[in-house]
């Protein structure tokens, strides 16, 4: 299967799907009703991820090799049991270790098994990664934008670095969330739903070590890419816990959040949200190509640009626990 081949076949099948998935029981079974902790007011059906699973994963098994069709066996076992936790909640723990046996199979097969004390950090990374996404899914257009910008940043990367495998892989995780942009944009038709936020962050963690295993990339590269999604998930996190929060309760305090109850709009907080993960993309892009100084000075400039931000943010909008 060619890369453009994967790519229509990616989009045209997620579109497919979740036009058809709205027109049948799961659109009324999987309905995400609002709640204290929600930022939109009517009900929506929580069924984008199956098309952004099946769009992506058939691409993927039919065009890549064993390593990424494992990392896609992974996946859609992840999406399979979030669908699962989507129809009857699941406890938290049987949830863990499903993110946690997938992480571990990534790491001993497609990553080559490295030494433990490497091995360990790995695994916690890929887990962190497939529950970040989740935390983050929860504004129109925010997953889908995240997933086009950062899968399209790894697609024109592992092309140019020819890993065409990897290009395909990431690109047609692309090409099926700009399906899924086509009714998550705002107003959201529909939302992602666990089925496919999880697999989609464990597909970036996944994709982003394997490249940085086979040398397609440096360590720096799939972090700026898919860095407005991490530092505010990871910043929040730290923040809860050092308030002593129960962190596993959900909340309104993620910086985006504290933006739309600020009283941003949700298509306000969409269009600035795409604006910077298309300029991390473009930079990691920009900084992959450059000299060190070049790539040294552009994670600076990022750090302190996101300090910035979310200073602002915390003094406009600061956190409210309650």
């Amino acid at each position: 299967m060619t890369l453009a081949g994967a790519l229509a076949a990616a989009f045209a099948i997620a579109l497919g799907v979740i036009a058809f998935s709205r027109r049948t029981f799961l659109a009324k079974r999987l309905q995400d009703q609002p709640n204290a902790r929600s930022l939109h007011v009517t009900p929506r059906p929580r069924i984008g991820g199956l098309g952004v699973m099946a769009g992506s994963l058939t691409a993927i098994f039919a065009g890549c090799g064993p390593d990424l069709r494992i990392v896609a066996a992974c996946a859609l076992g992840l999406a399979l049991l979030s669908l699962a936790d989507d129809l009857r909640a699941l406890p938290a723990s049987m949830r863990l270790a499903g993110h946690a046996a997938a992480a571990l199979v990534v790491v001993l097969g497609p990553l080559g098994s490295p030494p433990l004390a490497i091995a360990v950090p790995c695994v916690l990374a890929l887990v962190w990664m497939t529950n970040l996404y989740n935390f983050m899914d929860g504004a129109d257009g925010l997953a889908g934008g995240m997933a086009v910008a950062g899968f399209g940043a790894m697609a024109l990367a592992a092309d140019a670095g020819g890993a065409a495998d990897l290009a395909l892989a990431a690109g047609s995780l692309a090409a099926a969330s700009l399906a899924f942009l086509a009714f998550n944009a705002p107003p959201a038709k529909v939302f992602l739903g666990d089925a496919g936020s999880i697999p989609l962050g464990f597909l970036a963690g996944a994709l982003g070590a394997l490249g940085i295993a086979r040398g397609v990339w440096p360590w720096w590269f799939p972090l700026l890419a898919f860095s407005p999604f991490w530092v505010d998930a990871t910043v929040t996190l730290l923040r809860r816990l050092a308030a002593r929060e129960k962190v596993w309760v959900a909340h309104r305090t993620h910086y985006y959040q504290r933006l739309v109850t600020g009283g941003w709009s949700h298509r306000r907080l969409a269009f600035a949200a795409w604006a910077v993960m298309l300029a991390a993309g473009a930079c990691a892009l920009l900084a992959l190509e450059g000299p060190v100084m070049l790539h040294r000075g552009i994670l600076a400039l990022w750090v302190v640009a996101y300090v910035v931000a979310l200073v602002a943010i915390d003094r406009r909008h600061p956190r409210r626990t309650a």
